[in-house]
Order: structure tokens, then sequence, then C-alpha cells
């Protein structure tokens, strides 16, 4: 993706176009790790990575760099949140793997260890101050365990568009979250097939709305490029050009409500060429707010 990237001149030095910076991502640190997932489980995970070959279940199985990747993943969210929430940066990508959203609070799955944009939300919440937070997921797989996290919580909103039924087999339109965040879910499952058309009718009529009457304080994106027509996982028909529209209609949302402050995290995407394009698509809607980009 970086050779796509460089090739398109997104490093140029020369102040040309539009450029984008680089955060180099830390470790998340054990305290922000802990707001979202149960020490036992940090544990459980550091002991399989370091006996690894392990398979934590069909899907995900670890090596012995993945303990370092996770960390590295997940302190990529928590850094670039911090710095878009500090004001030296609109918005930002976080371009790192594993994914996260399919993480339960003491579960890997779908790929993901620990659930990235749910410790960054935490991290925002407990030490920036910010009190409302948006979370966009459009990865093809429903996002199972950032709702399961934020399903009790109104401070969170949690709206996903997602191939249904498919796995991981949550995010029926009748979840909608429980106690005091009841109404603060909102599912649109999707047949196979659906293209740009359905998800822009989608943004524009239904997740607008749900901005618009949250209110966030900063909205974050579950990033995934896997409903891509190229993906060999999926069967969704989104093209780069949409998935650049869907981004541009977000943006719009945050410049409106929170200064434009926008963080989207790096979820699915299996076909490299598609995913090259679409985070290529994805980087320069988000780089039209006004301000300094970030990668």
């Amino acid at each position: 993706m970086r050779d796509h990237l460089e090739a398109g001149g997104w490093f140029r030095t020369d102040g040309a176009g539009v450029t984008l910076a680089e955060i180099r991502p830390t470790p998340c640190a054990p305290d922000h790790l802990l707001r979202v997932h149960p020490g036992s489980y940090v544990t459980a995970i550091e002991n399989a990575c370091r006996h690894a070959p392990v398979r934590l279940d069909p899907d995900t199985g670890v090596s012995p760099g993945s303990w370092e990747a996770a960390l590295l993943s997940a302190g990529g969210a928590v850094d670039a949140s911090d710095a878009v929430a500090a004001g030296r940066i609109r918005s930002a990508f976080v371009c790192t793997r594993p994914p996260g959203h399919h993480a339960e609070r003491d579960r890997a799955m779908g790929f993901c260890l620990f659930n990235n944009v749910a410790i960054a939300a935490r991290f925002l919440q407990a030490e920036r101050g910010l009190g409302r937070i948006f979370i966009v997921d459009w990865d093809v797989h429903h996002g199972n365990g950032t709702q399961h996290i934020f399903e009790a919580d109104d401070s969170v909103f949690y709206f996903s568009t997602h191939q249904y039924p498919f796995y991981p087999g949550t995010g029926g339109q009748g979840e909608r979250g429980s106690g005091r965040g009841e109404g603060f879910t909102l599912n649109v499952p999707l047949p196979p097939g659906t293209g740009d058309a359905e998800y822009l009718r989608i943004f524009r009529e239904v997740l607008r709305p749900a901005i618009d009457a949250f209110k966030p304080d900063l909205v974050l994106v579950s990033a995934g490029f896997d409903a891509h027509r190229d993906d060999p996982l999926a069967s969704m028909a989104i093209t780069e050009a949409g998935f650049a529209v869907m981004t541009r209609l977000v943006r719009e949302a945050a410049d409106d409500h929170c200064g434009g402050r926008m963080v989207s995290v790096l979820e699915g995407g299996y076909d490299l060429g598609a995913l090259a394009r679409s985070v290529e698509a994805h980087l320069g809607e988000l780089g039209a707010s006004a301000g300094p980009r970030q990668a």
C-alpha cells in the first residue's frame, strides 16, 4: 500500500497537492488496553503469542510477532486519536493491522486480538475529556466486538452497514443496544450485491440524521474496504468512488459537529489492489478538510 501511495505522490516534500505526514505508532500502554479488555484476557493473548504459532479460533492465529503488532495497532489508534483531539491535526487514517472490530472484551476472533477503535474511544473519553464518540463501521462484516462493548453505553453511538446474513452472524436490525444504551446502536444489514448507490442513500438518509441527532465530539471510522466489488471474502459491490463519497459524507458531518475531528482505523480489505486504490480514495476525501493530514 505504501508503494502505491508513494507512486501517487502522497509523500512528496515540495508542498504541492495533498500530502501525508506520518505518525509512527507506539505500543499501546496497559492502561489503555485495560479500559476495554480485562487483564486476564490481555495476559492470555500475550502468552499465546509467546508460545506461537497458536490458533485462537478457526480464523484467528498468532505468530511470535503478533504481540508487538497488536500493541502497535492499538497504539496507533490511540496516538492518532490523541493528535486529533489535541488539535495538532484535523483528521487521521490509522494504517495498521491486526484489525480490531471483532475482538470482544475477552475473546479474539475474526483476525482481531484487541479492539482498536474501542480502545481509542475510551482513551478519548478518559484522557482527553471527549464525552460523545460516534463510531461508523462500514466494514463488510458486522463489528460484533465494538457493538457489544458499547451496547449499554449512551456516550458512544455505534453505526454499522454490513453484508447480512454473514460472518459473524450478528448485526440484525433489531439490535439497538440495551439499558442506557438502547437506541445508540444502529445496524443496517444489507443483502449481497449491494453497491455504491444504496450505500450512499443510507449514508445520506440514515447515517447523517443519526450523527446530527447525536452531535459527537469526534467521529471514529472502522474503515474496512472488504465491501469492495473485487474483494474475495465477501459479495458486495462498492467501488473506490463509492468509498470516496462515503468518506466525504462522514467528513462533512464531522466538519459540522466537531470541527472535522475524524479518525479512521483500517479493518478489513483482502484484495491488495482494491485495498490500495480504496485507501487512496478515502485519503483524498479525508484530507479535503482544512489543516494538516496524517497517516
